[in-house]
């Protein structure tokens, strides 16, 4: 701790409150500020390089996405692709999924609401998950079925949420197991 504070240059005696707080007002502006001030000015001279912080300065919104992570609203195929999906029948299972999915007007809202469900996650972190996310999803008689027990254990778990008392997928896959009959 006293080599941090040495480093920092916060290394002098506490004779009050007033003290105290500055030395933590002095310690975080070392960690936010003067601890990364060294490699951000390191970053900007290699953008300089080849005249991309010009580029950048000139037109930032065109850089914006590749620097700053906006959350987005989920499609089928990002989920698809975002998930492992283990079928007990693959073709089946698709069929009920897809069934399930596109013809809802809130598909979206759904996608977003199976990822809280799986992850407990409102949206993709921007580095994503690891190890993959995956769902099992049993072959039911008939669709009905399937997607009663689906949409009972999705909004079951958005409730349970709610309340901080999460679920997880495991629950999805014994509630769809049951009464397959």
């Amino acid at each position: 701790l006293l080599d941090y504070l040495a480093n920092a240059g916060c290394l002098r005696p506490m004779r009050s409150l007033r003290d105290r707080d500055l030395l933590v007002h002095d310690i975080v502006m070392f960690q936010v500020i003067h601890r990364v001030q060294g490699p951000f000015q390191r970053f900007c001279e290699g953008l300089k390089t080849l005249g991309v912080l010009e580029k950048m300065r000139r037109h930032p919104d065109s850089f914006r996405p590749l620097f700053c992570y906006e959350p987005h609203m989920l499609t089928a195929d990002q989920v698809d692709d975002l998930f492992t999906f283990i079928y007990l029948q693959k073709e089946a299972t698709e069929e009920l999924l897809r069934r399930q999915l596109l013809p809802s007007g809130e598909t979206i809202s759904k996608m977003q609401k199976i990822l809280a469900f799986a992850t407990g996650a409102t949206a993709v972190p921007p580095i994503g998950f690891s190890p993959a996310p995956s769902i099992e999803l049993p072959l039911h008689v008939s669709y009905q079925l399937f997607k009663e027990k689906f949409d009972f254990k999705i909004q079951s778990t958005e409730r349970r949420h709610s309340t901080d008392s999460y679920v997880g997928h495991a629950g999805l896959k014994n509630a769809l197991k049951r009464d397959n009959s």
